[in-house]
């Protein structure tokens, strides 16, 4: 493989892996810590998950790519690859599956904020599987960046 694909293999994951930990676990708190609409703060919050997920497929796709090119066969055999599957099917799982199901569930509620509607319990429930999803993802990408450094020899 060419080292432009390995240094953009570098760049997309740090950016990737980065945006998670940075909107999950930096921004996100803070925009409800510090915004007084809590609807507004979970409406830029979850803009903010949707383009990180977005991210995460693009980057996935490419990671997944790389190693076939670079393994062929044997990529099916490295933890790499399918640590980057678990990581992809977690994001398409939230990206296509719980956030919009949040998102129809806010729709619904409006123009109440959905903590204050019958909602309220099944809002949680997605809520909390998505943060538990959003948990794993963050530690499997820790062990990405680490995987990444030892494919490359690093």
């Amino acid at each position: 493989m060419s080292r432009l694909s390995e240094q953009f293999l570098l760049v997309l994951t740090t950016l990737w892996i980065g945006a998670m930990w940075s909107i999950g676990y930096i921004v996100a708190p803070t925009l409800f810590s510090m915004l007084g609409d809590r609807m507004l703060a979970g409406n830029v919050a979850g803009r903010l998950f949707a383009i990180v997920g977005w991210i995460g497929i693009g980057a996935s796709v490419y990671v997944l790519g790389f190693l076939l090119m670079r393994q062929g066969w044997r990529a099916f055999r490295s933890w790499i690859f399918w640590l980057v599957v678990v990581m992809l099917l977690t994001t398409l799982a939230s990206q296509f599956g719980i956030q919009p199901l949040m998102a129809q569930m806010k729709a619904d509620a409006w123009p109440r904020e959905v903590m204050d509607t019958v909602m309220r319990g099944r809002f949680a429930t997605w809520h909390g599987i998505s943060s538990v999803l959003y948990l794993v993802q963050s530690a499997l990408g820790l062990l990405l960046i680490l995987g990444t450094r030892k494919l490359l020899g690093r």
